[in-house]
């Protein structure tokens, strides 16, 4: 069987190229198969069939995050959002490895660097911190527990040089006094009752639920959905005060 490209189907079909990838990713087209990062579409597929006039489902940010997800497709905003979360969190904690090297991990989980040195634990804490969104992404549906957020600590310090250290507890509280950036903390013993706290504050919330942020007109460009998000959490807040 002979295949076309995304480029050559949309200009077959007189549609854009982000039409064809939806239609892969949405299982639409017969025989299209995603091969790395790049879909090959049956060169005698048909284009699918419009809608019959009934209303499409209206899709969330979680609904397209899931599904970029289970395609891998790139580009889109999981794709971005994996990239910049992952940068921007593991930087507030002292990560010195750059945007394009987390993005090169992501996208091809290895790392070519040439005279410079890294430190291994920013290796594995950015490789770890993908697998992290992916189960926040697969459990979002889920209340939000101590139990999930000692899970998350797991996975983000398995294999560090901090797993190895006695008193360090991974997937679990703090066991020692600590600092960030020169301001104090919870003690250890205050740890536990200040998360349970906390726990109840936010499911008490209702920023980011799915009948308030109705992200239904899923919007093609990513920059656009976060300035998106970014503009409502803004005005979430103001109502607040």
């Amino acid at each position: 069987m002979n295949y076309l490209s995304v480029a050559e189907t949309a200009k077959k079909w007189n549609i854009s190229e982000r039409s064809v990838r939806n239609y892969c990713a949405q299982e639409r087209i017969p025989g299209a198969v995603l091969i790395g990062k790049t879909w090959h579409i049956p060169e005698n597929a048909e284009k699918p069939a419009r809608s019959n006039g009934k209303k499409t489902p209206v899709k969330t940010l979680l609904s397209i995050l899931q599904e970029e997800k289970r395609t891998k497709y790139a580009g889109g905003i999981y794709h971005k959002t994996q990239i910049d979360l992952t940068y921007n969190s593991n930087h507030i904690e002292g990560s010195r490895l750059t945007h394009d090297q987390t993005r090169y991990i992501f996208e091809t989980n290895t790392i070519g660097v040439e005279n410079e040195v890294l430190n291994v634990d920013d290796v594995i804490e950015t490789s770890n911190h993908f697998r992290c969104i992916d189960l926040i992404i697969d459990h979002a549906a889920s209340t939000l527990s101590e139990h999930f957020i000692k899970k998350l600590h797991h996975i983000l310090k398995t294999g560090t040089s901090d797993s190895r250290k006695d008193w360090f507890a991974v997937g679990e509280y703090k066991r020692l006094p600590n600092e960030v950036g020169g301001m104090q903390t919870s003690l250890p013993e205050e740890v536990a009752d200040r998360m349970k706290a906390l726990l109840q504050h936010t499911a008490d919330e209702k920023f980011m639920d799915v009948a308030n942020m109705e992200l239904c007109a899923f919007m093609d460009d990513p920059e656009q959905i976060l300035t998106y998000i970014e503009n409502y959490r803004r005005q979430w807040t103001q109502t607040k005060e």
